[in-house]
């Protein structure tokens, strides 16, 4: 039986070897899908985009640039599927970026990306790969802490070692 609890969370992303680092704090409601596996499904705060209305030449200084910074009206969807074993977590809406992961512990996952319409090639997704170092879930009969330790690869080339951190809080 499908049961859901509406709880407020703490979601944070950082990168150990890189100036990156996100956190979002709300409500989301947790489904209890079966013992282990979870739903938590979240709306994200709006990305801030940036329209330039004018392009900048070497001639010209950047003051004289302008440009228009707009909030997109529909909110971007947060859906982590979690289990003790995996977790892939979604991100879609707006017309932005949307992305899917898949992280299983000593395993190379997929991570792709969509780039919004607009984009040269719209339907093609970015694909990157991930090793998940360690993935830990605390919390019975409900999940309370979560913690992805994991590197972004693209090809050979490594984008960074993260840290996806969710707490949920009951």
């Amino acid at each position: 039986m499908l049961t859901h609890h509406r709880k407020p969370v703490c979601l944070s992303l950082i990168s150990t070897d890189l100036p990156i680092c996100s956190v979002v704090e709300t409500a989301a409601t947790l489904y209890q899908k079966d013992t282990d596996r979870f739903h938590l499904l979240l709306t994200a705060p709006p990305l801030i985009s940036c329209d330039v209305e004018s392009v900048v030449t070497p001639e010209e200084k950047l003051p004289q640039s302008k440009s228009k910074a707009y909030t997109p009206n529909s909110p971007r969807i947060l859906w982590l599927e979690i289990s003790p074993y995996r977790v892939i977590m979604t991100m879609q809406g707006n017309a932005q970026v949307s992305y899917r992961h898949f992280w299983e512990q000593g395993v190379y996952g997929i991570s792709r990306y969509w780039l919004p319409t607009e984009s040269l090639r719209p339907n093609n997704p970015i694909r990157l790969r991930n090793f998940t170092n360690s993935l830990t879930l605390n919390g019975h009969p409900l999940p309370e802490h979560l913690r992805l330790e994991y590197e972004l690869w693209a090809e050979k080339v490594q984008l960074g070692c993260y840290i996806l951190n969710l707490e949920i809080k009951h």
